[in-house]
């Protein structure tokens, strides 16, 4: 009871936190038209077989999170519910809170922990937007799961450059502008840039990893969303 008393005591002074966060942002972020990519896509799953004494959790990414899925899935058997909304949409872009809503009203369930990640796409979207722009992602995420445990992933390295991006030195300014909010919400942290800047091996491209390199991935995150819900009970 206590842990629920504290949980719900930290969103309430995150959703605070993060209305007067929008103030200064709110007209950038709000202005910042839709750049589609040459490609746009959603990825949406959900168990095959929901266990309704079990809690849910949410992974929301792009292809990356897409990847190591599976093996966070297979990590919480009998634990949790694993459900998934990776897209290609970027922070900055105004359709992502919308695509959020949209999966929470059709999926209809209550998300006990969102582990989530948006940093890979969305190139033509400088730094400066994506800071003006991330408090609403923050606001968009806390209103499709209210009282859930939240557990942010850095964006992991690249191995080669690309222009516009992703190029790691972008990643790295994402992933420090993102960990600003991140920290002064109290949200845990996932450090997969950390962990698979140590696996350079493991690529099968230019960004994604290989299968091999994917289950490190989903183990860890699987790891960091056992321990959120421990700590939740």
């Amino acid at each position: 009871m206590r842990s629920k008393l504290h949980r719900v005591l930290t969103f309430a002074g995150l959703a605070l936190g993060l209305s007067m966060m929008l103030v200064p942002f709110r007209t950038n972020a709000q202005d910042l038209p839709s750049r589609p990519e040459e490609i746009e896509w959603t990825w949406e799953v959900r168990p095959a077989h929901i266990d309704s004494k079990l809690p849910n959790v949410l992974l929301v990414g792009d292809s990356i999170s897409r990847n190591y899925y599976p093996e966070v899935q297979r990590q919480l058997n009998n634990v949790a519910n694993v459900y998934l909304m990776a897209t290609s949409t970027s922070v900055g872009d105004p359709r992502l809170s919308r695509q959020l809503a949209e999966f929470a009203s059709m999926e209809a369930v209550q998300f006990n922990v969102v582990h989530f990640n948006n940093g890979m796409h969305g190139w033509t979207y400088s730094e400066p937007d994506y800071r003006a722009a991330f408090p609403s992602f923050l606001a968009a995420l806390h209103a499709m799961a209210p009282g859930a445990s939240f557990i942010w992933a850095t964006t992991t390295p690249v191995k080669v450059d690309a222009a516009p991006g992703p190029t790691n030195a972008r990643i790295d300014a994402r992933n420090s502008i993102a960990l600003t909010f991140i920290k002064d919400a109290g949200i845990s942290i996932d450090d997969q840039h950390g962990l698979m800047a140590q696996h350079l091996d493991q690529y099968e491209d230019t960004v994604h990893f290989k299968t091999a390199g994917a289950v490190i991935q989903g183990q860890q995150a699987a790891q960091s969303i056992r321990s959120s819900l421990q700590s939740d009970k």
